[in-house]
């Protein structure tokens, strides 16, 4: 075996190696086999963590025992309900709770309840539902002395409304939180033995779905805001819809303050509807043109420039500039073409034809909220944006402003769904007297929370949302127009404590262009993660489960799932979950996630992994300050060097880590412009990652074992390679600079905030990345750079080219050419490395030290590969010392001559090998011979070869660049069949491209 690793370090020396992996695989199999009756009995079950409810089962002889201990516990909880109720404290909560509209409907909703086993209900804004309706029905089980064995789950489709709605709960039933109601989001949780109603996230109630299918010791679920169709809301519909009939005594209910009620209805077989009027005060609505015409306001072509807005142009068009209008605009055109405002003023009028749909308006709405903490009566102001970035930027420049950014006269919050929890109670806290509150938020804010104290409402008209191109597989992130309902929910907002004002930062016409509802998660965006849930539960068919969905998603965006969770190995060719999928479906997170996680720990470089994980879990913790931008880079600089987002990642958090330990966290992060809560999310992340880890049975509770070599930086590079793939693009380098390319996008850019996007050379053929975001061109997002050793190791199914040299993956989409015995010995060793990793997700306790020969040689192999274009070409090209011309030396191919599919494919393929490998363009010098024919000398890294006479100077350069490709290739391509099926390649790629 020390021959094994000596002849490693060369890729052209390594061919006896080829002769000890098969005396390796010999000894693998054995050592297997003998390893089969010391399986591990860990099941990696995360579901016994959410135990929501879930009770012992009961042997029989213990039947009337059980009974007479529930039966006691339920007059217990009686008398508990009732002495609340009539003490002082309880009837001043109850009258209060008798003035919700929802109380009014209390005995309906119970009778209607107790008879169905599936309950719709609409109730609108301010008529108490969320609160009041599962307390109607704990109360009255517990008035039935049915109370202990009444368990209910109430889910919310965000952390911050599981919480505060729970803690609201547990104060009107004059409890501590964690009693009789509790709550439970990722990494929090406040429940005991005692509690019987619990409110969660819908991902938890799935997560116990996993462990338990029948949800034992459940007897209601509540599914609250169900109008959103996030996509767990709809894929918790379609498994409950099947549990039902398995469970007759579950009830389950569905709540909404907007809901297209018959469609629920008619998906649970004629469900009945019940609707409870809302409360609200009357609001004032008041759209652009009112406000325009009212206020005296001005638009212009520069005053709706947002600062943010400005700087994202500034990016765009320094990478490709605008062509089209944008989807914003468009969405609205017609309806502000057929607009009339003559009823207002010329100066609105001439205001509204500027108006710019693209723009949020950060100075319009810096004026009606200076105008409001000047003039108008107390009372929060809530101020609705699209998303983080404009919030940030937004409150940036408010701070600026001598009213708004006085602290003594103004309390300036944000909210979003990433807060801490210590940040989202601040919202709900009402501020000291003379002191106005103004909260920037996300559309969190319309229907999850409840700010008591707003008064007034300023509604931009837009949210991001994530949209799917089905046919290149691209998820494309976007503003959009909210719907109606939206609109409606946001303007609802102002009047739950006294009249309020709403002011709709757009016209009344393009309100009216709005759709009734948003459209559906789960018809926007990718669905891997939902098949392989659908697997895990043992749901059949993906398509077919699919198919019974509220509005099923399209054919194609299954198959795209289906098919990237074969290449990753999560399924395999039958539908069926591998045991790597079985794992994936433990770990509550993007299944390439998970695989990275999983082989992090196989490879004992787990500490890094975690960080590069959960820090591709929350938001980016890099912070880039408008007018520190240069600061922020220079600073984010010294965790660079790597040609990679997420080893700059590994070494802030390890910073970060230090710091701490020193007290000194919150300082490193403002030195180095990080994210202290971003941080500080990463590390309870962490911590949870590798407990996972734990209950799959990959780490003991000698961590240090599992961190052998996590300081081997080429290792780390390609267990991120193995979870992002197929994740990449190809590096083609210019004379100056470089571009990327993907296979089903061509030409892609690089997010501004990346570590190679600062770079004018990555010394690497490939860039794996975490995702790839469509704006108006197609970015990439978080990229690491890794060699042609990485990928043909750890990235998919290697398949053998047309010749012995030849190996492809992605369908030939990436090729590599090597010597035949070097071929060979990459196919061996990464067939013991799937037969290693499958082996260890098979037995996890296994030990690793007898392979320990295959890891040390598989870390030489990618440590020694200084991507020199050994994999692009079958020879190695060594600049010459003098410019050398090669000859012709056989006779003209035909098919070097003709224009086949692809025309002067020859060239354009000569180029890409010559880029990627690192070498600059080829140049082409002709000269007409005297009997006049043409022949052409193609020029590349100091050498030239010439190519044979032809007919015209196309022809000659193309035969030229034939020619330098058979030399290349060591002169084993034929060059018709090679070069036709390229030229397929490039001609699909630039169709779909265009």
């Amino acid at each position: 075996m020390l021959r094994l690793l000596s002849s490693a370090r060369s890729h052209f020396q390594i061919t006896d190696m080829i002769w000890m992996i098969g005396g390796l695989r010999g000894r693998m199999n054995k050592s297997f086999s003998d390893l089969s009756s010391a399986r591990s009995s860990s099941n990696g079950s995360i579901g016994t963590d959410e135990g929501l409810f879930e009770l012992p089962e009961p042997l029989a002889s213990s039947n009337a025992y059980m009974e007479k201990i529930l039966r006691q516990r339920s007059l217990q909880m009686r008398d508990q309900q009732q002495a609340w109720q009539e003490s002082p404290e309880g009837r001043r909560m109850l009258e209060f709770r008798r003035s919700l509209p929802a109380y009014k409907k209390k005995e309906a909703i119970l009778s209607v309840i107790s008879r169905n086993q599936v309950v719709i209900i609409s109730g609108e804004t301010g008529c108490g539902k969320t609160t009041q309706i599962p307390q109607f029905i704990l109360e009255s089980e517990v008035e039935s002395v049915c109370g202990a064995a009444c368990n209910i789950i109430c889910t919310q489709p965000r952390r911050i409304s599981a919480m505060s709605v729970s803690e609201r709960v547990a104060s009107e039933r004059g409890e501590k939180l964690g009693e009789s109601v509790g709550y439970k989001v990722r990494l929090e949780g406040m429940k005991g033995r005692d509690t019987h109603l619990l409110f969660c996230t819908t991902g938890i109630l799935l997560r116990r779905l996993l462990a338990d299918r029948k949800l034992k010791g459940v007897t209601h679920v509540i599914v609250d805001e169900i109008h959103e169709r996030g996509m767990n809301e709809d894929f918790l519909l379609i498994i409950l819809k099947e549990l039902l009939p398995h469970r007759p005594e579950l009830k389950l209910i569905l709540m909404s303050a907007t809901l297209d009620a018959e469609l629920f209805s008619s998906y649970f077989n004629g469900a009945p509807i019940m609707f409870i009027p809302g409360f609200t005060y009357p609001v004032r609505t008041h759209f652009l043109e009112n406000i325009l015409e009212m206020t005296g306001y001005r638009l212009t072509p520069y005053n709706q420039i947002d600062d943010y807005g400005q700087e994202r142009m500034w990016k765009m068009n320094k990478h490709a500039p605008r062509k089209r209008k944008s989807q914003i605009a468009s969405a609205v055109e017609d309806a502000i073409m057929a607009a009339d405002f003559k009823d207002y003023s010329l100066q609105t009028q001439e205001s509204l034809s500027c108006w710019n749909p693209d723009c949020i308006g950060f100075s319009l709405i810096e004026y009606i909220l200076c105008n409001i903490c000047e003039n108008e009566r107390p009372g929060a102001v809530l101020v609705f944006m699209t998303g983080w970035d404009d919030i940030s930027s937004l409150k940036e420049k408010l701070l600026t402003h001598t009213v708004l950014g006085d602290a003594n006269r103004v309390l300036l919050l944000t909210c979003h769904g990433s807060m801490a929890s210590s940040e989202q109670r601040l919202i709900f806290e009402e501020p000291e007297d003379g002191v106005r509150k103004i909260v920037l938020t996300t559309n969190i804010a319309e229907t999850s929370i409840t700010i008591n104290d707003v008064v007034f409402v300023l509604d931009c008209g837009k949210a991001k949302e994530t949209s799917y191109d089905a046919l290149n597989n691209t998820p494309c992130l976007l503003p959009t127009w909210i719907s109606k309902v939206s609109a409606k929910q946001r303007r609802g907002r102002a009047g739950r404590v006294q009249p309020g004002e709403c002011y709709h930062l757009y016209p009344r016409c393009v309100y009216d262009a709005f759709a009734e509802y948003q459209l559906p998660e789960i018809l926007r965006t990718p669905l891997q993660s939902l098949c392989l849930q659908i697997k895990s539960l043992r749901l059949g068919s993906i398509s077919e489960f699919l198919s019974r969905a509220l509005q099923s998603p399209e054919t194609l965006v299954v198959q795209n799932a289906i098919e990237y969770l074969k290449i990753i190995g999560a399924l395999d060719e039958d539908e069926n979950l591998t045991i790597l999928g079985r794992c994936l479906t433990m770990l509550p997170m993007e299944p390439k996630l998970g695989k990275m996680l999983i082989l992090g720990a196989i490879f004992n470089c787990l500490d890094p992994i975690l960080t590069v994980v959960a820090g591709l879990s929350v938001r980016d913790p890099f912070l880039t300050p408008l007018d520190k931008r240069d600061l922020a880079e220079e600073a984010k600089s010294q965790f660079c060097g790597a040609y990679s987002d997420h080893l700059a990642l590994v070494r802030a958090y390890e910073g970060w880590r230090d710091a701490e330990m020193d007290l000194g966290g919150y300082e490193y992060c403002w030195k180095n412009f990080l994210s202290s809560q971003s941080m500080k999310a990463i590390d309870a992340l962490r911590r949870e990652f590798i407990c996972l880890v734990k209950d799959i049975g990959l780490v003991d509770s000698n961590t240090a074992s599992c961190n052998e070599w996590s300081s081997d930086v080429n290792l780390i590079r390609a267990i991120i390679c193995y979870g992002l793939y197929p994740g990449i693009c190809s590096v083609v380098h210019n004379e100056k600079s470089f571009s990327l390319k993907t296979m089903e996008d061509g030409q892609v850019l690089l997010y501004s905030n990346s570590v190679n996007a600062q770079e004018t050379k990555i010394p690497y053929p490939w860039l794996v990345f975490n995702e790839k975001i469509k704006v108006n061109s197609v970015f990439l997002r978080d990229s690491t750079a890794v060699s042609d050793s990485v990928v043909l190791l750890f990235g998919g199914s290697l398949l053998k080219g047309d010749t012995d040299n030849h190996l492809k993956m992605l369908g030939g989409y990436l090729e590599f050419f090597m010597e035949p015995s070097v071929a060979e010995m990459y196919q061996s060793i990464r067939r013991e490395l799937d037969d290693f990793i499958q082996s260890k997700l098979l037995f996890p306790r296994m030990a690793t030290q007898w392979c320990h020969d295959l890891i040390s040689a598989v870390r030489l192999l990618i440590s020694n590969d200084k991507c020199e274009g050994r994999f692009v070409f079958g020879r190695q090209v060594l600049k010459p010392s003098k410019k050398s011309i090669v000859m012709a030396s056989h006779p003209t191919l035909v098919s070097r001559t003709e224009s086949g599919p692809g025309g002067d494919n020859s060239k354009s393929q000569l180029q890409t090998l010559l880029t990627r490998a690192g070498y600059a363009a080829p140049i082409y010098m002709t000269k007409q011979l005297k009997n006049n024919q043409f022949q052409a000398t193609v020029e590349f890294n100091g050498m030239q070869i010439m190519g044979q006479p032809c007919n015209n100077k196309k022809s000659a350069e193309k035969d030229a660049a034939a020619e330098a490709l058979q030399w290349l290739m060591g002169g084993k391509q034929t060059g018709k069949e090679y070069i036709n099926h390229v030229s397929m390649l490039l001609k699909k790629s630039k169709k779909d491209h265009n």
